[in-house]
């Protein structure tokens, strides 16, 4: 009797389950036919090509085909670590990151801090629409004005040099100067872009807290340290964390498009490398094992920045 009544309990919880369940979907049918090109997208071209990554433990060749190809094991990561260049296109790439994740990161925070500050709403609106239009413009684009308004001969840079003495340089085939061009470049374009999500962030602060502060004899900069700042706190350390796990991703484009060979000592980086390997030199194993180790490196970046910010906050990403 007792077994018959469990049953029967054990029943009608998992038809309540399911009857819930299909509720649930109805309600939420539309919103998910709407974010399921995302799903299909991420697992077309992020899930399903991961396979891919055996490569680096094969000496992969076209022409035997994947499964015909003979296991090697660590052969091609131990290659690319004993490899004389490995450093350099190791501490390019970190370097890089790290100057672009130093000024980068803080001047859309800096940005929208200023404008939450302006009270002219017609001003506000036009400067945010104009630091947004870079992010809109091609790789390819912004590479091409960088060479325009640095050229040796017709530079605007090099003209307003000249103009006050000083002597052409060629910026573009100076290793010293890539690094410093790479970023700030980086910066101009992506920094209005940035700041959106940090603008929508300070707009749910409630006002009264700075009514208050104003009442207890705050001034402007006092409101921003002890509201403005602690209340977006989430929203910067999560975007940090988003930030670090990519430490040693550059961009492919721009590195590509900015460096020559009289600059490979400052801007040749990982990503331009696995090209150069995998597709100039059909090196396929050994481009896919750097492409790993690029992979795990950002990992394991990302997994010591989120035990960090667990550690000394509240805030992580899990």
């Amino acid at each position: 009797m007792e077994t018959n009544i469990s049953t029967l309990q054990s029943d009608t919880s998992i038809a309540k389950k399911k009857k819930s369940f299909k509720k649930k979907f109805n309600d939420s049918k539309y919103l998910l036919l709407l974010i399921a090109p995302c799903f299909v997208y991420y697992i077309l071209f992020h899930y399903l090509p991961m396979w891919g990554i055996l490569i680096s433990f094969k000496d992969f060749s076209p022409f035997k085909g994947f499964f015909a190809s003979p296991w090697v094991g660590l052969k091609h990561y131990r290659a690319f670590l004993t490899n004389p260049n490995s450093w350099r296109l190791i501490r390019n790439t970190f370097l890089l990151s790290l100057y672009s994740l130093l000024w980068g990161f803080p001047a859309p925070i800096l940005f929208a801090l200023v404008l939450n500050e302006v009270r002219n709403l017609r001003f506000k609106k036009v400067v945010q629409t104009v630091s947004y239009m870079p992010h809109f413009i091609s790789t390819v684009v912004v590479v091409g004005m960088i060479n325009m308004f640095l050229s040796p001969s017709t530079g605007i840079v090099n003209v307003f040099l000249e103009s006050l003495g000083f002597e052409k340089v060629n910026f573009m085939l100076d290793p010293k100067y890539f690094r410093s061009i790479y970023v700030i470049s980086g910066i101009w374009q992506s920094m209005g872009w940035n700041a959106i999500i940090y603008i929508a962030a300070l707009s749910n602060i409630d006002q009264q807290l700075y009514e208050a502060a104003a009442i207890d004899g705050a001034n402007k900069f006092k409101r921003i340290i002890h509201i403005t700042i602690p209340c977006i706190a989430p929203t910067i350390i999560i975007t940090f964390l988003l930030r670090t796990g990519s430490l040693l991703s550059v961009g492919f484009e721009k590195a590509f498009l900015m460096q020559t060979p009289a600059t490979y000592s400052t801007s040749d980086v990982l990503s331009t490398y696995v090209y150069r390997q995998g597709l100039i030199s059909g090196n396929f194993s050994y481009a896919s094992a750097v492409g790993m180790f690029n992979s795990v490196v950002n990992l394991a970046f990302l997994i010591l920045s989120n035990f960090l910010a667990r550690q000394f906050s509240e805030i992580s990403l899990w």
